[in-house]
């Protein structure tokens, strides 16, 4: 560990408000990422004189702050802000020292089927995937369930799973649920409301969950003071209980910042079937990596790398690469960089290829990755014998194959040029020059698109969030 006092220091220049800090080892490794509402104060507390870490924290802790050379920080808004970005950054950088967040567990949504005749409300860790409008992630589940009950009492809205059409003529005959009989669902199931007047209320929903809701909390502390003065502590109680639920509502994210992918990950089994069949590999397709890159005018360049393992991401085998050899904006030199020095490993055989290769780009950012793992073979194949030569190079490409997927357009390009003396890599002669294009509902092109907004998310999203500080760990 650096010098203890000049830690301290350091930590004396930290906010005393909410935020997340970093403790960084050597060559800035990040150990740990924790939360705080007072940052100077919860930092200072791991450097105390007087504390006795391995009694308060525990060995592990104590092990950590041995290694810690460096402390840092990044403010946020709120507590929530930074709860959400604590789970989001430990998911994606998997610190040694961290043990919860790094598993699958996700924060609720509240959910409104707006695709339906008549829209269900739920609280969800699983939406759908279109035709739904989404609100959070929320941080506490528990508050989220409290304030969805006293918002059907306000809204009355219904909450079932029942598939509810207005052409079905059979409602007439359905008999509402227990919600009816005490007021709190306005029954769409049993006819007890016509779909224009359903949708207005749910209009109304959406409203007061996009307002910051204050006309209705004067009202209801107005009521709250009213009952108190008449003596009416019961309902005072439960006025105040209403207000502090409806304010935990904004105890939320927003779903384009806060994002949560694999939230929205489908079953990715009929998809890899596909994929196979597309890219005429004589193997299921199981790894694939995705490559992007994130860079403001060419400085602070960043390579990510995101591993798909049968379809899912494999987190412990993200990596972020911080580009050394090319100067500007040059988004071709950069990917070849990163493609060199991700794949020099696989090349002496101390990792595994891939059997996909996906780059965050169009025709320009495939050539320059498929010119990239050339010139890798090039030079190994030069390093060994002919009979090695012909070994290595069957092994090493018999089953990779390399695609970029272009944004906007979602066209994909299949390399078509054979790798070292490889077969072809796309089906059917389809060339590089002449994109492939898949339904928009296609499972092969919503996986691809996964891999893609992964690899973009890790290095923009991120990139940004750490830049500030200059935080990124290589």
């Amino acid at each position: 560990m650096s010098d203890t006092k000049t830690i301290r220091e350091q930590i004396q220049g930290f906010p005393t408000g909410p935020g997340l800090y970093f403790m960084k080892g050597a060559k800035e490794e990040v150990l740990y990422i924790g939360k705080a509402k007072n940052l100077r104060s919860r930092v200072s507390s791991y450097f105390q004189a007087s504390s006795d870490i391995l009694e308060t924290r525990g060995p592990k802790i104590a092990e950590m702050l041995n290694k810690v050379e460096t402390v840092d920080f990044i403010e946020t808004e709120t507590e929530v802000d930074a709860m959400l970005k604590e789970a989001r950054l430990i998911k994606d950088i998997q610190p040694a020292y961290n043990s919860d967040l790094l598993d699958d567990k996700t924060f609720p949504y509240l959910e409104i089927t707006t695709g339906d005749d008549f829209p269900g409300v739920y609280i969800t860790r699983k939406p759908r995937t279109k035709g739904s409008r989404l609100f959070g992630p929320f941080a506490s589940a528990k508050d989220l369930r409290a304030v969805f009950v006293e918002m059907q009492k306000i809204f009355k809205f219904r909450s079932c799973n029942l598939d509810i059409r207005a052409s079905d003529e059979k409602r007439r005959f359905f008999r509402p649920c227990i919600l009816y009989s005490i007021n709190q669902c306005v029954a769409p199931c049993g006819t007890r409301i016509e779909k224009a007047e359903y949708r207005a209320i749910i209009r109304d929903l959406i409203k007061f969950l996009q307002s910051k809701r204050a006309t209705m909390l004067r009202q209801l502390k107005k009521e709250m003071e009213e009952a108190s003065k008449a003596f009416e502590y019961e309902k005072a109680g439960v006025l105040r209980d209403r207000v502090r639920l409806i304010e935990k509502l904004d105890e939320r994210g927003e779903p384009d910042e806060d994002v949560q992918p694999e939230v929205f990950a489908a079953d990715p089994s009929e998809a890899l079937v596909k994929l196979q069949k597309i890219l005429n590999t004589p193997s299921q397709i199981r790894i694939i990596e995705g490559i992007d890159i994130a860079n403001i005018g060419g400085k602070e360049a960043v390579g990510s790398l995101v591993k798909f393992i049968d379809g899912r991401p494999f987190k412990a085998g993200y990596r972020r690469f911080k580009i050394k050899t090319v100067e500007g904006a040059d988004d071709y030199a950069m990917i070849a960089e990163v493609v060199k020095r991700r794949y020099k490993y696989a090349i002496a055989g101390e990792e595994l290829w891939p059997d996909l290769i996906l780059i965050d780009g169009g025709l320009g950012q495939l050539h320059a990755a498929e010119t990239a793992l050339r010139e890798l073979f090039a030079a190994e194949a030069d390093a060994h014998s002919e009979s090695e030569k012909i070994e290595n190079r069957k092994l090493k490409i018999e089953n990779l194959r390399l695609a970029a997927i272009a944004k906007r357009e979602e066209e994909i390009y299949l390399s078509a040029s054979p790798l070292c003396g490889g077969r072809d890599l796309a089906k059917g002669g389809q060339g590089a020059t002449k994109p492939l294009k898949l339904p928009r509902h296609s499972p092969v092109l919503k996986l691809l698109q996964y891999v893609r907004d992964e690899a973009h998310r890790f290095a923009q999203h991120y990139f940004h969030i750490l830049h500030r500080k200059k935080m990124l760990g290589f």
